[in-house]
């Protein structure tokens, strides 16, 4: 992943530039004192990834964001704890307060790493079939967790929100629609089958008349959706 760092104070951006180095796959592009700056390296650059302090002179890190048309993977480093929820309204990778330990660097990184990956595999179809991740993430409150597609059981849709259960976490509720989930999920390892209700076929115990059991739970099977799941398990 190419890189850019904007910061303001010389010893953060010395700091960040020794941990860049340290990781194979991050290439600094260049080191920044100020967003302006920044701004005509994007312009001849194309970048994956901008790791951006909150507080500078002139124009704050969150200001350099929304004024983005198209914004890279981004990292906000700040010595504020306090623009967090902001920070993740925007749809930051990870939001890490100074001073930076290596470890809590490792782990954003590894974060961009994967979402880097999930979007190279949504922006190349032609070589879905080797690059297509086995996972999604999910926005829940101010987080994005990765779920890993043979650990999720079933989706059920309410209103607004999505809850999703899985073997790997306590139910998570999601603000997101069925059609965007549908998207991302691989066709042949979940099926609709009712207009509030995705399953993964692999944890289906019994199929009951017009109901699904999963680990005790029944789910409806919707008049609509009932012939192509009949299909899907060979019924």
């Amino acid at each position: 992943m190419k890189c850019i760092i904007i910061d303001d104070e010389p010893l953060a951006l010395e700091l960040l530039e020794d941990f860049v180095s340290k990781i194979p796959n991050l290439e600094l592009v260049s080191a920044c004192s100020n967003a302006i700056e920044a701004v005509s390296i994007l312009q001849k650059n194309k970048i994956d990834l901008i790791f951006l302090d909150i507080e500078m002179p002139e124009f704050t890190g969150i200001e350099f964001i929304k004024s983005l048309d198209v914004k890279p993977l981004f990292i906000f480093t700040t010595a504020y704890s306090h623009y967090a929820v902001e920070g993740f309204n925007l749809n930051a990778v990870d939001y890490l307060v100074k001073p930076i330990p290596f470890h809590r660097f490792l782990k954003a990184i590894n974060r961009a790493q994967d979402l880097f990956l999930l979007k190279k595999a949504e922006n190349s179809p032609s070589i879905k079939t080797l690059e297509s991740p086995n996972f999604i993430f999910v926005k829940s409150d101010y987080e994005n967790i990765k779920l890993n597609f043979a650990d999720i059981k079933y989706f059920e849709g309410l209103k607004d929100y999505i809850k999703i259960f899985s073997t790997s976490h306590k139910p998570i509720l999601t603000l997101s629609n069925f059609k965007k989930i549908e998207e991302k999920l691989p066709e042949e390892l979940f099926v609709r089958v009712h207009r509030s209700y995705i399953v993964s076929l692999k944890y289906i115990n019994s199929v009951q008349r017009n109901r699904i059991l999963i680990d005790g739970v029944r789910i409806p099977i919707g008049q609509n959706y009932k012939d192509e799941f009949i299909k899907r398990i060979g019924g």
